[in-house]
């Protein structure tokens, strides 16, 4: 039944001169596209770390900046994407519109963000995410989903109003793009695949892939 499931790709190609030349203002628009499309959680990402035994892992973050420096995520440094990311600081991120019949995958370098970013986003956080940082010891084995409740009950009287503290174990990291692919669906299954190589000046080359 799986194997028979299939749909025929049908939206407009992807041309080179579609693109912008700068990979993350093309990002831009086409989130734009995705967020006027109303797709849901348009800056969900599936996110891939590796750890020191090359084990690979994947999980769904959010998106919560893109600039100049890269893709920005926030996290709990102990989770175990933390600590992959503190043994191999590589990882890959995809976007997958399936509704728009895109994708965006990217390649790159991670490191963290200055605790100034960290707080300030922390800050705009609802009240109960930002109690949740605490409750959560990411990743960590816990025998029922009590524990969390009676943690997080704890925390609701530690902090009775909303001014909570950054958890020192949550933070931000940024991925800085060695690669960025936007790939767009195609009839036949003969996909557009256009990928900005980061050159050694820093400029960026396009080059089309065969899909």
């Amino acid at each position: 039944m799986i194997s028979h499931l299939r749909r025929e790709y049908t939206q407009t190609g992807l041309c080179e001169e579609d693109l912008l030349p700068d990979p993350v203002d093309q990002f831009r628009r086409w989130f734009t596209d995705a967020v006027e499309a109303e797709i849901t959680e348009p800056n969900a990402m599936v996110l891939a770390t590796v750890g020191p035994d090359g084990q690979p892992t994947t999980r769904s973050v959010l998106l919560k900046g893109a600039d100049a420096r890269g893709f920005s995520f926030y996290t709990n440094y102990e989770s175990r994407k933390g600590r992959e990311l503190d043994a191999n600081p590589r990882a890959s991120i995809t976007f997958p519109w399936v509704e728009l019949e895109r994708q965006i995958g990217l390649t790159g370098t991670v490191s963290r963000l200055p605790r100034a970013d960290a707080e300030a986003y922390f800050k705009t956080r609802p009240r109960g995410s930002r109690l949740g940082a605490w409750a959560s010891r990411q990743s960590e084995v816990i025998p029922s989903r009590a524990v969390l409740e009676e943690r997080l009950a704890q925390l609701d009287r530690q902090y009775p109003g909303d001014d909570i503290p950054l958890p020192p174990v949550w933070g931000g990291y940024v991925l800085a793009p060695d690669t960025i692919e936007f790939w767009q669906g195609r009839p036949s299954r003969l996909h557009d695949r256009l990928v900005y190589v980061r050159q050694p000046d820093g400029t960026w080359k396009i080059e089309r892939r065969s899909p």
